[in-house]
């Protein structure tokens, strides 16, 4: 198969142009997000484009140390992202979202890379870079709509958890209709989109490797591996959240701390 067609600069401008169709929807209908669409869309260009630079020296130079740095650095940037569009705090999070995070991401990665695509370098860039994106990006939505939801719940049902304590539940026992919930909502979109791969949408990824040359029977079944494993990374991902989270954000007393979320 020939390989995909390189877009010139001026068919990215007339790409950049089609924002110009909702930018006036926007203006016409008074919606307040101009100036959020405006940032949003300068951020997302200058970011792909110094990326774009780095994975060139990336995958020339190849060596796992660096890629391995590389991927513990998106980690980071992850778990702070995941802790401020959840709107919590940050000094009792942050930790246990890293932590969590990274076990969750690496490990799937590593078995992903050296079991089930048999690498012989399961650090080499062009896999550990690109497939760590995915799950962590992923991961990183699932956690935000899982651990906010969770405390969330508490928050604003306490009378609920604390009659669940004086029947004599554990606090783990109390948590537990929480955290069920909790991990529904997170894991809700992504059942969803398996249910409906291939018959309302064709996902990024494999339409990705046939516009760049590979078979479609290639394409499709790491598209079926990757959403398989994206699912694991999520669910692992905010279960492990919520556990390591729950001691720092309870007093001796088993009641949630008054600053769980920013004030």
């Amino acid at each position: 198969m020939d390989q995909a067609v390189p877009i010139p600069l001026w068919s990215m401008l007339l790409c950049y142009a089609l924002l110009l169709i909702p930018a006036g929807m926007a203006w016409y209908f008074r919606i307040p997000v101009l100036r959020r669409l405006g940032i949003a869309v300068i951020r997302m260009t200058v970011q792909l484009s110094l990326v774009g630079v780095a994975l060139i020296y990336l995958f020339r130079w190849d060596l796992w140390w660096l890629n391995l740095l590389w991927v513990l650095g998106m980690i980071v940037f992850a778990a702070f992202s995941a802790i401020n569009n959840s709107e919590l705090n940050y000094r009792r999070f942050l930790w246990p979202v890293l932590l969590s995070l990274t076990f969750s991401s690496l490990s799937i990665l590593l078995f992903f890379n050296g079991v089930l695509l048999g690498l012989p370098d399961v650090f080499s860039a062009q896999y550990l870079i690109i497939i760590g994106g995915m799950l962590l990006g992923n991961a990183l939505k699932g956690i935000v709509v899982g651990i906010s939801d969770f405390y969330r719940q508490l928050r604003d049902n306490r009378s609920r958890y604390w009659y669940q304590l004086a029947a004599g539940a554990s606090q783990g026992e109390a948590v537990i209709p929480f955290f069920r919930d909790s991990l529904k909502a997170a894991l809700n979109p992504s059942i969803a989109s398996m249910a409906t791969l291939g018959i309302v949408f064709l996902p990024g990824m494999m339409t990705g490797q046939i516009i760049g040359g590979s078979d479609p029977d290639t394409a499709i079944r790491y598209q079926l591996a990757i959403m398989v494993v994206i699912f694991v990374c999520i669910a692992l991902s905010v279960a492990l959240s919520v556990w390591l989270s729950l001691r720092k954000s309870f007093d001796g007393y088993g009641n949630l701390r008054d600053d769980v979320f920013r004030q």
